[in-house]
């Protein structure tokens, strides 16, 4: 069906509300496909609100992820919940394909209405998952599926992408893959909210367990549970289930209800930027406010110099160009002094940063920075925000 309306698109979101499965298909390529007809598509279902558990599955290559998804499907099968699966397989640099093993490996599903299965190509996208995904769990929603497991592609320490669009990070790891903890001191182990050691079966798991608390314990991040699972036997399936639930119902907690968009983890205000001609300049109407202007430092990396003056539980920036074709200068060249951006408080800053390109926010940075004092920060430009350059800042 050739959809060239709005009104096509809540129709075709109306067919797969109602369990129509073509609908549902062709609502999945065209936010995977992207553009701005599926970003219409996922807005028209996010605008039905949050009812599904969206449950990310990470890892390592080699560490079971789909073996462990097929037992967790299965398992929520006999509960009588529907599922879906949306399974990222990487994409071959040399010939563009991928195998799209995770089908392969779920086959025993079809003719079941009661799971529904995506497999997508990663295509060179960076943090585990594909473009599409996002956009994907969106879609599953209204279509009445209420556990939506993300399985990504093997993954590396820094690849946390993932934990921006779930409830619920599991990561896995095995025993006798060397130095198993190395690759998790940061990144995807600061993202995880639950630790599988899979394949537990195999001799030293006990000890990867007792690895993973320690090494909690010394990031000053105890409490995550760490459980003993296999896929191929079912050990520990079902209470990786319950943990999750819980895990997911004490973040419910903490603010109240889930919010419809859960997944920017913003925590505050930091500061607002403001463009100035001299620092020097305006320093003194700041201190006859009582307020204490730090002093002027420099970012070379965006050419500018700036000084902060706190105030209660945020800041001001104040921000004078060192060039005139940095961002500030041309900036005051444009429009003058004034408030040039936001800047929020976020946790888990790199996953957010994947996250939002993932999802398709437009960045006005092209990766997290390092600026004055050593914050680390990214902007997200205004297309995006509604008119305002929003600076994320990392705790």
């Amino acid at each position: 069906m050739p959809l060239n309306r709005a009104g096509d698109v809540a129709e075709l979101v109306d067919r797969l509300a109602r369990g129509d499965a073509r609908a549902l298909a062709r609502a999945l390529s065209l936010v995977e496909a992207g553009g701005k007809l599926g970003a219409e598509v996922a807005r028209e279902c996010r605008g039905l609100g949050r009812r599904a558990l969206r449950v990310g599955i990470t890892g390592a290559g080699g560490a079971g992820k789909s073996t462990l998804v097929d037992r967790m499907v299965r398992a929520l099968r006999e509960r009588g919940e529907r599922v879906a699966v949306v399974a990222v397989d990487p994409t071959s640099p040399y010939t563009g394909g991928a195998l799209l093993g995770d089908r392969i490996r779920m086959q025993g599903f079809q003719g079941d209405a009661g799971v529904f299965i995506r497999s997508m190509a990663s295509r060179g996208a960076a943090g585990g998952v594909a473009d599409g995904v996002a956009g994907a769990v969106e879609v599953f929603e209204p279509a009445g599926l209420r556990r939506v497991l993300v399985e990504t592609v093997g993954v590396g320490q820094g690849e946390v992408s993932v934990s921006g669009l779930v409830d619920a990070t599991v990561l896995l790891v095995t025993p006798g893959m060397g130095d198993e903890v190395q690759s998790l001191k940061a990144g995807v182990m600061e993202a995880a909210d639950v630790f599988a050691v899979n394949k537990a079966d195999l001799p030293g798991a006990d000890k990867v367990v007792a690895e993973i608390e320690a090494m909690q314990g010394l990031l000053g991040a105890s409490g995550v549970p760490v459980l003993k699972t296999c896929g191929v036997s079912g050990l520990g399936v079902a209470e990786l289930l319950e943990v999750v639930q819980e895990t997911n119902t004490v973040k419910k907690s903490k603010t109240g209800k889930r919010d419809s968009r859960p997944f920017w983890g913003l925590v505050g205000v930091d500061h607002l930027g403001v463009a100035v001609r001299s620092i020097e300049g305006v320093r003194g109407f700041w201190e006859r406010l009582g307020v204490a202007v730090s002093e002027v430092e420099e970012v070379g990396l965006e050419g500018v110099t700036g000084a902060m003056a706190p105030m209660g539980g945020t800041r001001v920036e104040l921000i004078e160009a060192m060039e005139e074709d940095s961002a500030i200068g041309r900036f005051l060249a444009r429009r003058g002094e004034g408030l040039h951006h936001v800047a929020l408080r976020v946790d888990k800053l790199d996953a957010r940063f994947e996250a939002m390109r993932a999802a398709g926010v437009r960045l006005a940075s092209d990766a997290v920075r390092v600026g004055a004092g050593g914050h680390r920060y990214f902007f997200v430009h205004p297309e995006s925000t509604g008119g305002v350059l929003v600076e994320l800042v990392g705790l």
